[in-house]
């Protein structure tokens, strides 16, 4: 299974992965792919950053019929951006087969997931405390689930997510699909599969010890009123493109924000107590590379899916072994190489302990830069430092070029369906039903994408245009 086609996938997938520029499976995508489409139960422990969402998203997106209006499928993430992160990716790659993902997480209105719930869902991603809410509340119908995700399973246990995880299953159709995927097994989570799973097949995907060999690891000793200063030095000697510094407390976070703002380094901070909304525009601004820096809690050790960052440091030490490997791995991503350097205090040796016989290895030690690095290095540091950032290419934004959603003023309420619109629009001249994306109706309005460049000439036709005998006003809908 050298490249994608062979995994007998439909034309319709194909087309997207070629467009993501998805060319050669990874080790994890390889073997879980015809596991999963062969509709096996399936434990997968597996590194961050090794192309999960694929290997599960590809099947989903494969196995879901479309015109089944309830979901299909739910996936279960421990964070709110890793939902948003997977409910992306599995929109484009079922972008050509029209598959629709809906994602549902706290701090976001429920009002306004209960109604994009009450449209044609294929796939829902989210957290397990909103899940179940919606599912409590009936605003989340189960019936017709047939395959369960539950992803990154040890996080849900660090974060105290399990027994929701537990009073989710037990509610879901016992005929079905489940796949958990794990960087690590603890005891809780092999109950999990134990219990709730059907002889699962275990897929294991060695690394080296616990975290990737693609990922240089050393430990600089300091004292804890030298950090400031060690840090300075570390991003100058370093000089990395694209660099996340992790703290333990958003106080933290927050203050060495504001540190490295006031010396004019272009940075952002990301913590659990800001509002969702601001926590996905700074990664979206971080993602697209226009800043370097990027100053975090654990929160955002999850749902980062951002190739070259070159550079990972621990200002602070986890507490938590099982932190270090989800905060080293936000670096060393599909096959780049990266580095992580983790600063200790005299206090914190045995947080080091633990970590190096969690991962298996004693992490190289380091002596702090020397003056003279740091001289030398000084110079390039500030030229790259008062450089234009170089805008990153979103993977997905050659798949989305070529596509125009159109807004018509019409939906439930006049009894229009997504088959009137694809029976309407694939009657226009050099336009067929391969040319139509994600339908969503809502109760007075309905969203139609037009792939393929063809949106300009089915908004001109459509002005002049019946659906189900309706005349509807139609624009180009805002973003």
């Amino acid at each position: 299974m050298s490249e994608f086609e062979d995994f007998s996938i439909s034309p319709d997938i194909a087309r997207a992965l070629e467009g993501l520029q998805y060319t050669e499976p990874t080790e994890v995508q390889r073997r879980v792919i015809p596991a999963a489409l062969q509709k096996k139960d399936l434990v997968v422990k597996s590194q961050t950053g090794s192309g999960k969402t694929a290997a599960f998203g590809i099947p989903i997106c494969e196995l879901a019929e479309w015109e089944e209006n309830k979901p299909q499928a739910l996936i279960l993430t421990p964070t709110r951006e890793l939902a948003a992160q997977v409910r992306e990716d599995i929109t484009n790659i079922g972008r050509f087969k029209r598959i629709k993902a809906t994602a549902v997480f706290g701090k976001s209105s429920f009002e306004k997931q209960k109604n994009e719930l009450k449209q044609k869902s294929h796939v829902v991603v989210g957290t397990p405390g909103r899940v179940l809410d919606h599912i409590e509340k009936g605003t989340l119908p189960i019936e017709r689930l047939a395959y369960l995700v539950i992803d990154e399973a040890d996080e849900m246990l660090n974060m105290g997510f399990i027994e929701q995880v537990e009073a989710i299953i037990q509610r879901l159709p016992k005929e079905r699909v489940t796949m958990l995927f794990s960087a690590t097994l603890p005891d809780d989570v092999e109950h999990l599969s134990r219990t709730y799973m059907k002889e699962p097949d275990l897929i294991e995907i060695k690394a080296e010890g616990m975290t990737t060999k693609e990922i240089e690891q050393f430990v600089i000793r300091v004292k804890e009123e030298d950090k400031s200063s060690l840090l300075r030095d570390v991003l100058i000697t370093e000089n990395p493109d694209s660099c996340i510094m992790f703290c333990r407390t958003k106080e933290r976070v927050s203050q060495l924000t504001d540190e490295l703002d006031r010396l004019g380094y272009p940075c952002d901070k990301i913590h659990g107590g800001m509002v969702q909304e601001d926590r996905f525009d700074v990664m979206n601004e971080f993602k697209r590379g226009e800043f370097r820096y990027l100053i975090a809690t654990d929160v955002a050790a999850r749902g980062i899916d951002i190739e070259n960052i070159s550079l990972v440091i621990n200002y602070d030490i986890p507490l938590e072994k099982e932190s270090y490997v989800h905060r080293t791995g936000r670096t060393g991503r599909a096959g780049h190489r990266g580095q992580a350097v983790t600063f200790v205090t005299p206090f914190e040796t045995r947080f080091l302990d633990e970590i190096e016989d969690y991962i298996g290895f004693s992490v190289t030690k380091r002596e702090a830069p020397t003056q003279e690095a740091v001289a030398e290095r000084k110079a390039a540091f500030t030229e790259k430092l008062n450089a234009r950032p170089v805008m990153k290419k979103d993977k997905s934004e050659q798949l989305n070029k070529d596509i125009m959603k159109l807004y018509f003023n019409g939906g439930k309420k006049k009894k229009i369906r997504a088959v009137d619109f694809v029976g309407t629009i694939a009657r226009i001249d050099g336009v067929t039903a391969d040319d139509i994306g994600i339908i969503t109706i809502m109760d007075n309005a309905s969203y139609v994408e037009i792939l393929n460049g063809k949106g300009p000439h089915v908004l001109k036709v459509m002005k002049n245009t019946t659906v189900k005998g309706k005349k509807l006003k139609v624009n180009k809908a805002n973003k």
